[in-house]
């Protein structure tokens, strides 16, 4: 897993195989077609490896506002990482084509993440800090600006604007 990680990083998805990563990590391609379905599967399965130990639960200090900026900028942290981005790209571009991979994507990390997030956010409401509002898209109005500005590049991914993102979408989430 780490050699399809660190591949990906240097010569980019297209050009990443089985083959490569197999002659990368010194085994057979039989030994990687045995665990995996694609490069694609193979990538996903490092980037769990590599956040294992790394979620459990968003911080809560009681102060909402402070909690998510923390995260987001952290988050903006992990996209702007060279070793990360490319690998990150990779793999949410191919999950447009491979339904199993989005499937197992899904799975395996996007809903345990959104459940984390949705947990940290429903002590917010319990609190009384956030109206009573559908978590799933509290969820998505507070990460989605930042993974789409990463995704398209539209604009620069800073503490200031994942700062800005959660005073805007608190505006709008707070009773």
């Amino acid at each position: 897993m780490t050699a399809a990680f660190d591949l990906v990083g240097e010569i980019g998805y297209a050009k990443l195989s089985i083959e490569g990563i197999a002659a990368r990590a010194g085994v057979g391609k039989q030994t990687i077609y045995r665990w995996w379905p694609s490069k694609g599967a193979v990538l996903f399965d490092a980037f769990l490896m590599m956040s294992e130990g790394e979620a459990g639960e968003l911080p809560d200090t009681g102060d909402l506002e402070a909690d998510l900026k923390a995260v987001l900028r952290a988050t903006i942290a992990e996209l702007r990482d060279e070793r990360y981005d490319l690998p990150m790209r990779a793999l949410n571009s191919e999950m447009m084509h491979d339904a199993e991979l989005a499937r197992t994507y899904a799975e395996r990390l996007d809903v345990p993440m959104r459940e984390m997030k949705k947990a940290r956010l429903r002590k917010a409401v319990e609190a009384g800090q956030l109206s009573d509002v559908d978590l799933d898209l509290a969820v998505d109005v507070i990460w989605s600006p930042v993974t789409v500005r990463w995704m398209n590049r539209s604009g620069p991914l800073t503490e200031e604007f994942a700062d800005t993102v959660v005073e805007t979408a608190l505006a709008g989430l707070r009773p």
